[in-house]
């Protein structure tokens, strides 16, 4: 049984991880082709010092794809998605907990799942809307759906950064795939809309049914995270991808 559908366009959009800094490097990631740039840690030279101080090595990849992605202030809503969001900072509170140390306020404060959009919010001076989503394998897909509900809703634009850090170690018995981190913007506007350099731009559309027995595939812990896959779909230009996760057939498609 078919659930539903989204359509929607992509303006603009960027990606950053270790060694996968450029562009060019992340397509010749997308193709199986070796990449050539150095690993880096993520600058976010747009950010007030004081404030990139605080995020984490997880929300600096984050922040910096929605920095390029959307330099200016625009008040458009932002969505931060993520699997795993600020975890390791939790389990380091915790572990504070467990050995009776004094907890840090300032790592308190920045454990929430929200912590990268408030960071953004409060650097740039937005006031647009700003959504925090973690829905397992399927983030990406429930953060999209979300996009395009405040699309459909008359948001002229959506910026929809998803972003994930391995979990730590304490948790590496539950992993069901590659972990590695990465992050990824997309900013999202209604289906047949224009580019960033004002031509018509090509559409996607993400639909979702119940997926039968014979969908579910079997755990594979060499697999690459759900966000990287449905990525490499989108560089390569690629027709489409299905995806069984949550009990749901994802189908991606892309349309001239």
């Amino acid at each position: 049984m078919r659930f539903g559908d989204v359509s929607f366009s992509v303006a603009s959009h960027t990606a950053w991880a270790p060694g996968l800094d450029t562009a060019a490097a992340w397509l010749e990631w997308a193709h199986d082709r070796k990449q050539t740039s150095e690993p880096a840690e993520p600058k976010v030279k747009d950010m007030p010092p004081m404030l990139r101080r605080r995020a984490s090595p997880a929300g600096k990849m984050a922040l910096e794809t929605a920095y390029q992605c959307l330099p200016a202030q625009s008040d458009i809503p932002v969505i931060f998605a993520s699997r795993h969001g600020e975890c390791s900072r939790s389990v380091d509170l915790l572990m504070e907990l467990a050995n009776n140390a004094p907890l840090s306020p300032a790592a308190f404060s920045l454990s929430v799942h929200n912590a990268n959009a408030g960071l953004f919010s409060i650097a740039r001076g937005d006031r647009g809307n700003s959504i925090a989503i973690a829905a397992g394998p399927s983030t990406v897909e429930h953060a999209l759906i979300e996009a395009c509900g405040l699309l459909a809703d008359g948001a002229p634009q959506v910026l929809l950064v998803m972003s994930d850090s391995p979990p730590p170690a304490a948790f590496s018995s539950y992993n069901d795939c590659a972990e590695q981190g990465y992050a990824w913007a997309w900013l999202l506007q209604a289906a047949h809309g224009k580019d960033a350099a004002g031509d018509a731009s090509e559409h996607f559309s993400l639909s979702w049914s119940a997926a039968d027995q014979d969908d579910n595939a079997a755990l594979d812990l060499a697999a690459a995270p759900a966000g990287l896959d449905i990525l490499r779909f989108f560089l390569r230009r690629d027709a489409g991808l299905a995806r069984v996760a949550n009990g749901r057939c994802w189908r991606w498609s892309r349309h001239a």
